[in-house]
């Protein structure tokens, strides 16, 4: 009987730990590679929003004194910078951007530079030296700066066709890299 118990328990033993030995498989397992999207944002090193948000509406004027709103730009992709003309990081990255804006503008990317309170002839003079195309607007009071936690320069959002924020970035990164434009055609081509 003894012998009989031993054998019982033994088998009760293996099939209550049977599963464990599988489901430590689940738990185990090696992660795959990261799905393209994530790899896009790690390698330019762009904070993903956990929810999405709409970004605040705001108007400013651009370098002929048109107003601009933020809301008129929906259905395209909206690359929104933050930047100033003393700002060495944003004198370098501000090229990479004019060539993104020159490839993608068609495609439905809006390329958008938002000064923080410089003169518009500051900022023409800087966009007339570098040769850039893109939009600028002036934040002449530093108000949206303000709003959108610009305190340090350059910062970038990126805001998908429904006036959602995709992601958001500080600091210099070149625009123009094969990473760069990768993400750009995600964010393009992405159903939202």
């Amino acid at each position: 009987m003894s012998r009989r118990k031993l054998i019982g328990g033994l088998l009760l033993a293996l099939y209550l730990l049977a599963p464990l030995s599988f489901a430590e498989g689940f738990f185990h397992r090696k992660k795959g590679p990261p799905s393209a999207t994530e790899d896009y944002f790690q390698k330019l090193g762009i904070e993903k929003p956990e929810k999405r948000i709409v970004a605040p509406d705001f108007t400013l004027e651009d370098l002929s004194g048109k107003p601009w709103r933020l809301k008129e730009l929906r259905g395209k992709v909206v690359f929104l910078n933050f930047w100033a003309t003393w700002c060495i990081p944003c004198r370098q990255e501000m090229p990479t951007m004019e060539k993104l804006h020159r490839e993608f503008k068609g495609h439905g990317l809006e390329v958008v530079a938002i000064n923080f309170r410089e003169s518009r002839k500051e900022v023409r003079n800087f966009f007339d030296e570098l040769g850039l195309t893109f939009t600028a607007l002036l934040d002449k009071d530093g108000k949206v700066s303000e709003e959108y936690g610009a305190w340090s320069i350059p910062l970038s959002y990126f805001i998908n066709r429904n006036g959602e924020f995709a992601g958001k970035v500080a600091g210099y990164r070149k625009w123009d890299s094969a990473d760069a434009q990768a993400f750009f055609k995600w964010l393009l081509n992405e159903k939202t």
